[in-house]
């Protein structure tokens, strides 16, 4: 960091500090009530993004381990005496809670003074951007998606050498117990076309970047695994079991897959897609203009059929800003007061001091505002 911007932000953190005591004695109704929140029920079959920040990451990341420990041993040790040791206790759930809305302990708007130049990085101007703030949020995500990989390979690397051969994976119990039916998650996700693809050196065994890569496949930049996510979709999308897609088994899946990714639609059944930019994508796609989809045809949006950690990042700092705008506006019409340093024009950055005016819209994501005054806030955890 040069000393320019070493200057530039102690001096915003002067000032910010000092502000702490000042809005303490100021602060509005819905603020001194927030309460923050820990998750405490976990997916395991997808990673949930992780907290915005790392002290909240890793205390549910330690939560989280508690809770596979326990599913883990009732799975493969259903008459263990340990299995119910490995639940999570509720004192350390409330105690973690307790933690963290503690403002003598985790303060909010320290937190933000500290972590604030780890996130202004391109460049440090004083300002986040919501590149930089996806940047943010991309690395807490890989470092969860990483933890996660590292759990499973501590199972499954059987001789405990730093790698996983096909002969050491044991898939999970929710593949193994399935139909062979349920779209995306069926056997063919776990077979050893879909491991030798992962295999980047083709030395028949899997590092840890290539096992990473073998778990969350959509995040990969591994041609084989690409090449493979693609005929993986193309048998699941060929009812006719042709080999290929066809306009119709492309307009019925694939398609709103790519239009609520690029739209931001989440209920396709209530909004049925037009077909005219549906075949608009589909000629463009076809390359060979033969009707048809081939998987090397498929790849310019696999990516959007299969999202990356990189777009949720891109999700959640524009729901991030959003939020952030929209307190300014309910606290400018609430208290009637203009702050000349609010994103008011909406730019998509914001200064420390923005970030420290509204701090809870970083660590939740809603709040219900008609809360009573002695009750706590609702909580929603969709980008924690």
């Amino acid at each position: 960091m040069s000393k320019v911007s070493l200057i530039v932000y102690i001096t915003v953190a002067v000032v910010v500090l000092l502000l702490i005591s000042r809005s303490s004695n100021n602060k509005s109704h819905r603020h001194r009530h927030r309460r923050l929140k820990v998750r405490s029920n976990f997916t395991f079959t997808a990673p949930a993004a992780a907290a915005f920040d790392p002290v909240v990451a890793e205390i549910e990341r330690k939560r989280e381990d508690r809770q596979w420990e326990h599913q883990y041993i009732h799975a493969h040790h259903p008459n263990s005496t340990s299995a119910d040791s490995a639940e999570p206790e509720w004192e350390d759930f409330m105690n973690a809670e307790d933690y963290l809305n503690d403002e003598a302990k985790f303060n909010v708007t320290s937190r933000l003074v500290l972590l604030f130049p780890s996130i202004d990085l391109d460049p440090p101007d004083g300002y986040v951007s919501a590149t930089e703030l996806t940047q943010w949020n991309l690395k807490q995500s890989q470092k969860e998606v990483l933890h996660r990989t590292q759990r499973e390979m501590e199972v499954h690397d059987k001789n405990k050498d730093g790698f996983v051969t096909l002969a050491e994976y044991e898939p999970p119990t929710w593949v193994v117990n399935s139909d062979n039916n349920t779209f995306g998650y069926d056997m063919g996700w776990w077979k050893e076309d879909h491991f030798n693809a992962s295999d980047a050196d083709g030395d028949g065994e899997l590092n840890i970047t290539e096992f990473n890569d073998f778990l969350h496949p959509s995040d990969t930049t591994n041609p084989k695994l690409l090449e493979w996510l693609c005929k993986e979709e193309i048998r699941e999308r060929d009812t006719d079991k042709d080999g290929k897609i066809s306009f119709k088994e492309f307009y019925h899946g694939i398609y709103d897959l790519i239009r609520s990714h690029d739209e931001g639609v989440h209920d396709l059944s209530h909004e049925p897609a037009e077909e005219a930019p549906a075949k608009l994508l589909f000629s463009q796609l076809d390359k060979n203009g033969d009707g048809f989809l081939s998987h090397e045809e498929l790849l310019p949006v696999i990516q959007k059929i299969h999202p990356s950690e990189l777009y949720y990042a891109k999700q959640q700092s524009e729901y991030i800003m959003q939020q952030h705008f929209d307190e300014f506006l309910w606290e400018r019409a609430i208290k009637k007061w203009t702050c000349r340093n609010a994103d008011t024009d909406n730019d998509g950055r914001l200064s420390l001091l923005e970030m420290v005016e509204n701090p809870y819209v970083f660590y939740s994501a809603v709040f219900d505002e008609d809360e009573d005054e002695d009750e706590d806030y609702d909580y929603h955890d969709e980008f924690r």
